[in-house]
């Protein structure tokens, strides 16, 4: 399922994994869920049509909501709160301007539990908290998506670690 060696610094997956089609995205989704503490902030980052939706799909639906999920590029912000863990979709796409993220007070939404699923974080920037993990997808060239995960925090590393552990 892992295709590269350890990176330098064994902060990421020790190379991107492949994932042929939606069924294996929604099940990376899947294992994910089982990895994730009750507060976590995760940078969702890949271009549009790169799977970031239905990887979140995946991930809520191994958390046990069973709810319709969509994207939430018109609405800033999905909250999942029936599911094991309170999450938190966010997609800045739309921003023009990083003050959006304040004028519109989502940064209320970056204390206390819950997850995060931030898409588009860039937008929001300087005023987004940093992530604990950065989750990567691209389309490959060989059909499907590549899925890279990073951690950037303790908690990060501990996820990272866990969801290998499940990989497996």
């Amino acid at each position: 399922m892992v295709s590269n060696v350890h990176s330098a610094d064994d902060s990421g997956l020790p190379g991107p994994m492949h994932l042929s089609d939606e069924a294996a995205t929604l099940n990376a989704g899947e294992i994910l869920a089982r990895s994730l503490p009750d507060s976590l902030t995760a940078y969702l980052v890949g271009d549009l049509g790169a799977g970031k939706t239905t990887l979140t799909r995946g991930l809520l639906r191994g958390l046990g909501y069973t709810g319709k999920v969509k994207s939430p590029t018109y609405t800033l912000v999905e909250p999942y709160k029936d599911s094991r863990i309170v999450v938190y979709h966010f997609d800045f796409y739309r921003f023009t301007d990083a003050h959006e993220f304040l004028e519109a007070g989502l940064d209320e939404y970056f204390e206390g539990l819950g997850v995060r699923l931030v898409e588009w974080a860039d937008r929001a920037q300087p005023f987004l908290p940093p992530a604990d993990l950065e989750i990567r997808l691209q389309v490959s060239a060989a059909g499907g998506r590549d899925l890279a995960l990073r951690a950037l925090t303790g908690a990060g590393q501990q996820c990272l670690h866990d969801f290998m552990t499940a990989s497996r």
